[in-house]
């Protein structure tokens, strides 16, 4: 696999946020085996429920691909995600393991060099950032002309954002840190980072704490799907695909 458009070397931190993190501090850090086991536990179903809604995404988009916000490396491992990124530097050991190029960094860092990605996933991912409109912006610089960001969420208004937002006011040991968006607020940042949504898929109809079957994912915004995926192309190739028609 070749190594052009991200850097061989892990990167350095050129920024500190506030907090925590000022330190180099994530909050994952301390959770990151709980967090890791999660997935062969009892989020073992909704994984896979999850990956098949992205799987029939993946022939369309094109490579290289980057995952901001890898954890522990899953999802690129099970999405055949080459290079990920992550404040956690335990669970980035973990993602290595799991066969990923993955490096500590934030995704507001300019880590990477100008269109260097072909798609950039965030899963699960928006939630926890600082600053999701200077990620969203990043991510628009970091891919190619007819790159795709893919963001895969939990949306607020559904039963299972409500049932977040509920563990997040009990003080939840992940929860607690999560911020949810509205589907309106998504496609809103995206568009204020240069991007066009292109495609919605939902997936995780079931209650949550009541995954029992595994599902087909439905084409389109359904308010009731516990994991939402918006697929979203650059607005400068989208005006140009329009001039051309004309």
């Amino acid at each position: 696999m070749s190594s052009a458009g991200y850097y061989s070397e892990e990167p350095k931190l050129r920024t500190r946020h506030p907090g925590s993190e000022r330190s180099g501090f994530s909050p994952f850090d301390e959770l990151a085996r709980e967090y890791d086991a999660w997935f062969d536990t009892e989020g073992s179903r909704t994984f896979f429920i999850e990956v098949k809604a992205f799987q029939e995404l993946l022939p369309k988009l094109p490579k290289p691909w980057l995952e901001i916000g890898v954890g522990s490396g899953r999802f690129a491992q099970a999405l055949g995600i080459e290079t990920g990124i992550d404040p956690s530097t335990k669970l980035v050991k973990m993602a290595r393991k799991r066969g990923i190029n993955a490096y500590v960094g934030r995704g507001e860092q300019r880590l990477f060099d100008e269109e260097s990605f072909g798609a950039v996933f965030l899963i699960v991912t928006m939630c926890f950032l600082d600053s999701p409109l200077g990620v969203l912006k990043e991510a628009d610089r970091i891919l190619t002309p007819d790159g795709k960001i893919v963001l895969g969420l939990v949306l607020r208004e559904s039963p299972w954002g409500q049932f977040y937002q509920q563990k997040k006011a009990e003080g939840h040991r992940f929860y607690k840190y999560a911020t949810l968006y509205s589907c309106d607020e998504v496609v809103k940042l995206l568009v204020q980072a240069g991007f066009v949504t292109e495609q919605i898929i939902s997936t995780l109809f079931q209650k949550p704490e009541g995954v029992q079957h595994i599902e087909e994912p439905k084409e389109g915004y359904f308010p009731d799907a516990g994991f939402t995926i918006i697929v979203a192309g650059k607005q400068a190739r989208a005006k140009k695909l329009g001039n051309n028609r004309n």
